[in-house]
């Protein structure tokens, strides 16, 4: 076949359009030197909870960092909050659920937070956290230590969890939503699904900054008055600081880039839906789609799951030779990514949780079949139909 470079995504395409507007919008903050905090991010904040339906949203330095916030605010873990006169911090277990099958943040904010993760199995069709398996931990041994649910929206779709969940047990709902601008479980947007959640601005999200930056989203007063607290050191006043905080502050810049896009973010998931239903389309007709979970000669398809709006952060299929795929793909010019090559649970540094391989299959055979294909809200059909034709090819 014709060698034609398709990349895994491209950024110029989106600045482009709006190249005069981020400068108009960067010359203010250097007019009003609000270069940390100030009114471009306030502004940011609030057109993003109104966008999100929510009542808060604190901007962050990262999506890191939003995610130790929102755990730290919600007062999940033993590292903050004020001890009382006369008392000691407890040190009873404090538990924190998530999946091993997502990005290293997702666990190393619960230790930051001064929790322990406990991971459970996804889902093999959506790759999220399977809430069968939560409630199988919920009712054994650990249940009784944990503290909070952190479901991952993986892919731009919202895992399976109810604003309820867990509530009647008192545990609290944290989503990593730093894939999901957008996405929706039954008409709710991720970001307003738990008591808090945290979202990601990393240049490659849908929502993008021009650098790192992040936000906490809830409709807790308390949660969000701590957020801004803990983001600053732990300061209500400048230089008074009541707890041990983190210097997790959104710049004037990411703001008002921010503050940019997010006019155009509803247009660029329309796009990104319309773009999977391509590849589907494509897929489909070139007889390469296989039904079931997993794959045997040919690809098993992303899903949307029922009552979802998935925004598409990343298309991902499932194929049984990925490795070689992705090498042939690579000798055509064509992008490719693995989101993820190493489940959680047998990452060096987390190997001290005391999981071994075998503990969470689903997850396991995720991390050797996935392979995320281009895409980003530009991406063109001949585009699409290239990368659809090389997989084709190579699986003939």
């Amino acid at each position: 076949m014709t060698a034609k470079a398709v990349p895994m995504l491209d950024l110029k395409r989106q600045y482009e359009p709006l190249h005069r507007e981020l400068l108009e919008a960067l010359g203010h903050v250097l007019e009003t030197q609000h270069f940390i905090l100030g009114e471009p991010v306030a502004a940011f904040e609030t057109a993003a909870a109104s966008q999100l339906g929510v009542n808060h949203a604190v901007g962050c330095a990262s999506g890191t960092d939003a995610l130790w916030l929102a755990l730290a605010a919600a007062g999940i873990g033993h590292g903050f909050g004020p001890e009382q006169e006369g008392e000691s911090r407890s040190t009873d277990p404090v538990t924190v659920v998530t999946t091993p099958f997502s990005f290293f943040a997702s666990v190393s904010s619960i230790l930051r937070a001064g929790a322990t993760p406990a991971l459970v199995d996804i889902y093999p069709v959506t790759f999220n956290l399977c809430p069968v398996e939560v409630e199988r931990l919920l009712d054994g041994p650990r249940g009784k230590s944990v503290k909070a649910i952190m479901p991952v929206h993986l892919y731009g779709q919202c895992a399976d969890f109810s604003p309820g969940f867990g509530r009647e047990r008192g545990i609290s709902v944290i989503e990593d939503a730093a894939q999901a601008w957008g996405a929706e479980r039954n008409g709710v947007k991720a970001g307003g699904i738990g008591d808090a959640a945290a979202f990601s601005f990393y240049p490659t999200k849908n929502l993008s900054a021009a650098g790192d930056a992040g936000m906490v989203s809830t409709n807790s007063d308390e949660i969000a008055e701590r957020a801004r607290m803990l983001r600053q050191h732990g300061m209500r006043r400048r230089y008074y600081h009541d707890e041990m905080g983190w210097n997790a502050r959104m710049d004037g810049f990411q703001g008002a880039v921010l503050g940019v896009k997010l006019k155009h973010i509803e247009r660029w998931n329309e796009a990104r839906r319309a773009a999977a239903a391509r590849y589907d389309q494509l897929f489909r007709a070139a007889g390469l789609a296989e039904s079931g979970t997993h794959p045997a000669k040919g690809v098993i398809l992303p899903t949307e799951a029922p009552g979802r709006r998935h925004v598409w952060h990343q298309y991902v299929i499932r194929t049984a030779r990925r490795d070689e795929l992705r090498a042939f793909l690579a000798e055509h010019q064509i992008g490719s990514e693995i989101y993820y090559p190493v489940p959680l649970h047998l990452q060096e540094p987390l190997k001290a949780l005391g999981y071994k391989e075998g503990d969470f299959p689903e997850a396991e055979r995720a991390t050797r079949e996935v392979l995320a294909l281009p895409m980003f809200a530009e991406i063109r059909p001949d585009e699409q139909e290239t990368v659809v034709a090389a997989i084709a090819e190579f699986l003939s």
